[in-house]
């Protein structure tokens, strides 16, 4: 279950909230818990894993390590059904190919290309609509300076 909340966006991304004159309601998701890397292997090893929570720690360490090395030696890497890794620059613009040099270079990001079975979960998907987070805030705010919270929902 996916869970998500509804706010209102500009239309025109980069755009300060007092110059927003076009918005419209967008879904945005909420993460419901994370995951780090131990909990996820035991997760992995709960899936009748012959292996143990450690030995896919180091194996999901290992391979971490590795991709790194390959995204730095330029290389796209192919994981099945997970989907590609390849190395993509972010560069400044220069007039010319003459005036374009490695500092022009200001990020090297890894992207990630993914398959057919992560290329849109939506089909598969579940969905509840919950409050945004800065309701639930502005909720619990309200509970903690009353004495009583009858009525609030």
């Amino acid at each position: 279950m996916i869970n998500y909340s509804i706010a209102i966006l500009s239309t025109k991304p980069g755009t300060k909230k007092e110059n927003i004159q076009e918005t419209k309601a967008y879904g945005t998701a909420q993460v419901h818990e994370i995951l780090d890397l131990d909990k996820f292997c035991q997760h992995i090893a709960e899936h009748n894993s012959p292996f143990s929570k450690g030995a896919i720690k180091g194996v999901l360490t290992d391979a971490v390590s590795c991709l790194r090395e390959q995204m730095l030696a330029g290389n796209k890497v192919k994981l099945g059904d997970m989907g590609d890794f390849y190395p993509e620059l972010q560069t400044e613009g220069a007039v010319t190919t003459d005036d374009f040099s490695v500092e022009n270079i200001k990020e090297v990001n890894v992207c990630w290309l993914p398959s057919k079975s992560f290329k849109n979960l939506r089909q598969e998907a579940e969905f509840k609509l919950v409050p945004s987070r800065s309701a639930q805030g502005d909720a619990i705010e309200v509970i903690r300076n009353t004495d009583t919270i009858h009525g609030l929902e």
